[in-house]
């Protein structure tokens, strides 16, 4: 009942300001501020206020919002006990030397000569042994752009 009276003084006053703004020839601005203070009587006639109230007021609903919060709280904790699970996992997996578990998202491994246990990576010569030949290819292009 208290809610009723409330909205509909809220819609009686925004109903007030708006013809106040229309006497002041900002018609747009009032059918605007009209169009708000209607919401609240709106709101009262289909019985959402009604309903509003008796859910916030209910300590069922109440509880009910409780249950919803720990289902909430039990799957943040499932998560981030499996994002720990799978971190110990690799790193276990990165001690014993075996290959770390893929997820099946990951991209599939480059294609190329695989490196055997006995070949060594080539590695580039010092940059104090290179030769003048070395940088031919950037002073031709150099001197393509002027420079």
């Amino acid at each position: 009942m208290l809610a009723e009276t409330v909205c509909s003084a809220v819609s009686a006053a925004g109903l007030g300001i708006a013809a106040v703004t229309a006497y002041r020839k900002r018609f747009l601005t009032a059918v605007r501020i009209a169009a708000y203070s209607l919401i609240p009587v709106g709101l009262v006639m289909t019985g959402a206020v009604g309903w509003l109230a008796g859910t916030a007021f209910s300590p069922l609903a109440w509880a009910g919002f409780g249950v919803l919060g720990a289902s909430w709280a039990l799957f943040a904790l499932v998560r981030a006990v499996e994002h720990r699970r799978g971190a110990r996992t690799a790193r276990a997996a990165a001690a014993d030397g075996s290959p770390a578990p893929v997820s099946p998202s990951a991209s599939a491994p480059a294609l190329g000569r695989k490196a055997g246990p006995g070949s060594r990576p080539a590695s580039a010569p010092p940059a104090s042994q290179s030769s003048p030949d070395d940088f031919s290819d950037i002073e031709a292009i150099l001197k393509k752009h002027g420079i």
